[in-house]
């Protein structure tokens, strides 16, 4: 079994993440991937094994257009800056995956332009699809070519031409030789030449053999492009869709029947390929705004973990944060975001999701058992997922009201991780009454909750919870910081605690309620 089988991966939009200008002026390099740095302590509070980071190599506008395969874009950074955040991650534990668009690039890609400064006389004429100079393109130029899904300003290869294929390989290997990445996502893969993943698999895994290489495919039956010849694994497409509507619509019945048709215990059309599941990401509606009922969010992330698949986090919507296409621009999908902002969004959810990590983490039945639906209603989902002596049961409950639930169990005790209470077995029957809008992920052995040994517990009461004045505090993300004041706000009266950051000086102020309270399990502040 391979890494990416038990992974969790946090996907990037960089462009958008980091604020860059909509369009490439070909101006200065500007540094704004580096605040990825600042992002490591996060993504390892939420177990992630992989960053997988949307399109960096230099570009026209949007990224997908691109001009250079061996270059960051400069409104990113540099190659030598993106070389440290790939070696500060490896440093951490956390992999790196790139966005390949070998599809098509944009109009000034220097071969494209060679041809429309040379005619043809350019020896690069046969690089494009069904280039030809029998008229006139929509951009005006001299000759006629195929843009992707009639977008002019992407230029589709021809990735029938070996000129081609070495070129897109090249820039590949270089990635892999200078920056040690560890996989690849294929954009709009299913317009790929076939004889061109397998030559690009067998390259890569020749370098790598545990190199992760993963499709974008909408539509079609998945194992086309997922086998032992060509992509490891695909985007889950039918499930996205499937997992929300099934809560707005309050019908489980339509995500379980996707889940069985694709890797259910009784066979499954899929059942060889793990499949990149997905709940959003940067080409559709924020989950947060596509979800009817807010309430659902927490149900939703938890089916994500668990269901079959390798399960991904798209930048921000970990807080619940919301975006949605508007005027056909998908701006709102891709914001920039500052990590000190993301406390004032939905942290419930996010702490739950950081829970789910862990059991995720734990259990290898969740990230790589066999699915097995137990009991089922609209509004009621229970299964379970079986690796060898392991079984781990899930269940959901979407409805306004409780709902008792039993069932039949092999195991004599157990207990729900997420909320870390047992759950009462009587001669092989369980029962539990579920409350409205909850979800629970039912063990026999409760390895999350459990105190580490050795280290004291601290106690509930806890009573440290005075704020010192020029005292120094660490924020549980790493930042040190000195306390310089409590104020009073003047319309709410709510005490505030004022402080600076003794890295860069930026003065912060938070009700003293947060900075003595907790974030997920930890203190969000320790005194030095």
């Amino acid at each position: 079994m391979n890494w990416y089988d038990n992974a969790i991966i946090y996907h990037i939009y960089p462009l958008g993440f980091c604020g860059a200008p909509k369009f490439n002026d070909g101006g200065e390099v500007v540094y704004r991937l580096d605040k990825v740095l600042e992002w490591i302590p996060h993504l390892k509070e939420m177990n992630v094994d992989a960053v997988y980071f949307g399109p960096v190599f230099e570009s026209v506008e949007h990224g997908y257009d691109t001009t250079d395969y061996k270059m960051i874009d400069r409104r990113l950074g540099d190659n030598n800056s993106f070389r440290n955040i790939c070696e500060k991650l490896h440093e951490n534990g956390i992999r790196i995956i790139l966005d390949g668009v070998f599809n098509h690039v944009g109009r000034k890609f220097p071969q494209f332009v060679d041809i429309q400064q040379k005619g043809q006389g350019s020896g690069y004429c046969d690089w494009f699809q069904n280039l030809n100079f029998g008229g006139q393109s929509p951009c005006g130029d001299p000759f006629w070519y195929e843009g992707w899904n009639g977008h002019y300003n992407l230029v589709k290869l021809n990735l029938k031409n070996v000129g081609v294929c070495d070129h897109l390989i090249d820039a590949v290997n270089y990635w892999i030789e200078e920056f040690k990445i560890d996989g690849i996502r294929f954009d709009a893969a299913d317009c790929l030449d076939f004889d061109f993943i397998r030559r690009i698999r067998n390259f890569c895994k020749s370098k790598k053999p545990d190199f992760w290489l993963m499709g974008e495919i909408i539509h079609g039956d998945y194992n086309r492009w997922a086998n032992p010849e060509m992509f490891d694994s695909v985007t889950n497409y039918e499930c996205y869709k499937g997992v929300y509507s099934s809560h707005n619509d309050k019908n489980y019945y339509e995500i379980d029947y996707s889940i069985n048709r694709q890797s259910g215990a009784n066979g499954g059309i899929y059942k060889n390929i793990n499949l990149y599941t997905f709940v959003d990401n940067h080409d559709v509606n924020r989950l947060a705004s596509t979800v009817v009922n807010q309430m659902h969010l927490p149900l939703i992330y938890t089916l994500l973990y668990t269901m079959p698949g390798i399960p991904s986090i798209y930048y921000g919507s970990e807080y619940g944060i919301q975006g949605r296409k508007e005027n056909n621009s998908d701006d709102n999908l891709r914001p920039c975001l500052f990590l000190p902002d993301m406390e004032r969004e939905n942290m419930t959810l996010y702490r739950h999701i950081v829970k789910l990590g862990r059991i995720y983490r734990a259990y290898p039945a969740l990230r790589t058992g066999i699915y097995e639906r137990m009991h089922i209603t609209n509004q009621q989902l229970l299964f379970k997922k079986i690796q060898g002596d392991q079984t781990v049961y899930v269940a959901l409950n979407l409805a306004d009201y409780e709902y008792d639930l039993g069932f039949g169990t092999h195991l004599p005790a157990l207990v729900d991780v997420v909320s870390g209470k047992m759950i009462q077995v009587d001669n092989g029957n369980a029962y539990v009454k579920m409350p409205p809008f909850s979800s629970m992920i039912i063990v026999s052995d409760d390895i999350v909750n459990v105190e580490p040994e050795n280290v004291p517990v601290q106690q509930e009461e806890d009573k440290d919870t005075e704020i010192v004045i020029g005292a120094k505090y660490r924020h549980f993300k790493g930042g040190e910081y000195e306390v310089t004041a409590v104020a009073r706000h003047s319309e709410t009266n709510e005490e505030l605690v004022i402080y600076k950051s003794l890295e860069n000086g930026e003065t912060w102020a938070r009700p003293k309620s947060m900075f003595i309270g907790k974030a997920g399990e930890v203190r969000r502040f320790v005194k030095l």
